[in-house]
C-alpha cells in the first residue's frame, strides 16, 4: 500500500518522523499516523499537544499547525481535541463554542 511505504519513508525504526514531508499527499499520511497518538473525545491543552507531538519529532510547533490546518484536530481558545470526536466537556457552558 502507498501508505505504507509513505510511512516507511518518514518513520523510523523508534517511531520518529524522520523529516516532514513536503508534499501534501505524503505529508496528511504521516499527519493521520500522527494523530493515532491522540485520544478521541479527550482536550488537551497547548503544551499537551507539544509533549505528545515532540515524542515523534521536535518541529512540535510546524506539526500542531498542520493537523489544525488539515483539519485533523481542532482548537478553540487553547483547547485540542481529534476531530470527528466528541470533546469529553461534561456539558456545553452557556454560549459556546461563541464564548
Amino acid at each position: 500500500m502507498a501508505e505504507d511505504r509513505v510511512l516507511e519513508n518518514f518513520v523510523d525504526f523508534a517511531g520518529r518522523l524522520t523529516g516532514i514531508p513536503v508534499q501534501r499527499k505524503k505529508r496528511i499520511v504521516v499527519l493521520r499516523w500522527l494523530v493515532e497518538d491522540f485520544q478521541p473525545g479527550r482536550l488537551y491543552d497547548e503544551a499537551e499537544v507539544n509533549r505528545v507531538i515532540a515524542r515523534r519529532h521536535p518541529d512540535f510547533a510546524s506539526l500542531r499547525r498542520f493537523l489544525v490546518d488539515e483539519e485533523l484536530m481542532q482548537r478553540r481558545r487553547g483547547v485540542y481535541w481529534r476531530t470527528g470526536s466528541v470533546p469529553n466537556v461534561g456539558y456545553d457552558p452557556p454560549g459556546w463554542p461563541d464564548s
